[in-house]
């Protein structure tokens, strides 16, 4: 049974930074690529980032430049830096791990982003 928790969200201001933890109960975490999903009210659930086993990231236009994913394999952890955020940043972030056709889901962490 995995699970994953995330901590990190909440308030920001326009211009500010957060930054997203999501820790798995998986201790052969290293095997799995991780990424970052969104989703706002009334849009899709949308991948943000991206990092996989061999440390190659991807990112959603949106936040290039702004957001980093990174990821500690002896902490069974990734993270999400997000920097220069902006309103349309506001959003329930969910953490996401896969291997193979596996895949597993955090319960989501509010963002809000005021301007």
């Amino acid at each position: 049974q995995v699970q994953l928790v995330e901590s990190g969200g909440g308030l920001a201001q326009a211009g500010g930074s957060l930054r997203l933890t999501c820790t798995s109960s998986q201790n052969t975490f290293r095997v799995n690529a991780m990424g970052w999903f969104r989703q706002a009210p009334g849009k899709q659930r949308e991948l943000v980032a991206a990092m996989n086993t061999e440390g190659r990231r991807k990112y959603a236009d949106a936040v290039k430049g702004r957001f980093t994913i990174s990821r500690d394999n002896a902490k069974n952890t990734v993270y999400l830096q997000m920097n220069s955020l902006k309103p349309e940043d506001t959003a329930v972030y969910y953490c996401n791990s896969k291997f193979k056709r596996l895949e597993y889901w955090g319960q989501g962490t509010q963002v809000t982003v005021s301007s």
